[in-house]
């Protein structure tokens, strides 16, 4: 799979080490890429508006009329998929890295051993973002991608399938077990939850980061932290 890299720096000289970099890190990988390279948010949003294909985006935070916190903004409101990087010379800027969900930040200079093991990183996560459950239902078949399923739960037969959209299907909960990964966790024997999704846990409730509230069943609490702190 070819993966699609954007490297937007308001810094020719930047834009040329990050890029020669990434290169070397290709070869050594082994991974092909196409790289496009932006001088600043506005070329982004111009290309990207046409293109949308962007897998990984090298993104510096102090540019211009666009800063790069605000260009990562607008593309988390139509794409949770593309793995964005932050590169600054202030460390001051990390917190806004949460809201965007941002995959790590490189100060500068960047070192060539951190870049490269943030893009591995990249790359793993998107590879488990292909990962989809097939539904069939009456009429359709669905793909819904794992990333998207915030959990799944069950009443009497039937499993709903909870993801931007719901889904509900003659199933029971054990047969959709072998078809999830490591981000799902059975709590009970009504519901299995995406720790991903997870935004705190008492010993009574689960509080998903959509707002959900999910009741947890006694005895729970100790495995489900347990799980978070060792799969994610």
């Amino acid at each position: 799979m070819e993966y699609r890299i954007a490297l937007c720096d308001d810094e020719a000289a930047q834009r040329d080490y990050l890029g020669a970099l990434i290169h070397s890190w290709a070869e050594q990988s082994g991974c092909e890429v196409k790289i496009a390279v932006f001088e600043s948010a506005e070329a982004f949003l111009f290309d990207y508006t046409e293109q949308k294909d962007c897998d990984i985006l090298l993104l510096d935070i102090e540019m211009g009329e666009i800063d790069g916190v605000t260009l990562a903004k607008r593309i988390r409101k139509e794409n949770e998929m593309v793995q964005i990087v932050f590169v600054t010379g202030y460390s001051e800027y990390i917190a806004d890295g949460y809201e965007v969900a941002a995959l790590h930040y490189l100060m500068k200079p960047v070192d060539r051993d951190k870049l490269f093991s943030v893009l591995d990183r990249a790359v793993r996560k998107l590879r488990k973002n292909e990962q989809a459950l097939t539904l069939v239902l009456p009429g359709e078949t669905v793909r819904v991608p794992l990333y998207e399923i915030r959990y799944l739960d069950v009443r009497q037969n039937y499993v709903t399938v909870h993801g931007k959209k719901e889904y509900t299907l003659k199933k029971s909960l054990g047969e959709f077990e072998p078809l999830l990964d490591e981000r799902f966790f059975r709590i009970g024997r009504s519901c299995i939850l995406n720790l991903t999704c997870i935004q705190r846990v008492t010993r009574t409730d689960v509080y998903l980061t959509d707002g959900t509230v999910l009741p947890l069943p006694r005895g729970m609490y100790e495995p489900l932290n347990r799980a978070i702190i060792s799969r994610i």
